[in-house]
């Protein structure tokens, strides 16, 4: 059953708790999108027409490039982005999913057994 929101882990364990936690899926693809940002290699997320247009009209969209599936306290996560040219894509990509399982862990208790990168371009500029 794939869920818009998703019980922290910490919640389910314990029921003695005074009310529930849910994550919605758009926080955590936030999470996910700003973690790829902070990599070194990374020039940005890559989305859809939608979300290119947004970013022209000048609205940030933190989750651009990112889709979340959740599912019973677990997170999986299929990202887009652009590299920078000049680096290592399987060592940039290696790092952009550690850091976005481990940010999302560490900010949901979700656990994550994917990030699946797919890099969709590479900018000579910068």
């Amino acid at each position: 059953m794939v869920n818009n929101e998703q019980e922290t882990r910490e919640d389910s364990e314990d029921k003695k708790g005074i009310g529930e936690v849910k994550i919605a899926s758009d926080v955590v693809a936030v999470i996910a999108g700003l973690a790829a940002n902070e990599v070194e290699g990374v020039y940005s997320m890559a989305g859809n027409i939608t979300n290119e247009l947004i970013g022209r009209l000048g609205m940030k969209n933190m989750s651009k490039g990112v889709k979340v599936m959740m599912e019973e306290g677990t997170v999986r996560v299929d990202m887009a982005l652009n590299m920078k040219y000049g680096y290592s894509i399987p060592k940039v990509t290696k790092q952009v999913q550690e850091k976005v399982s481990q940010q999302i862990e560490n900010m949901t208790g979700l656990i994550v057994p994917e990030v699946n990168i797919r890099v969709a371009g590479v900018n000579l500029g910068e």
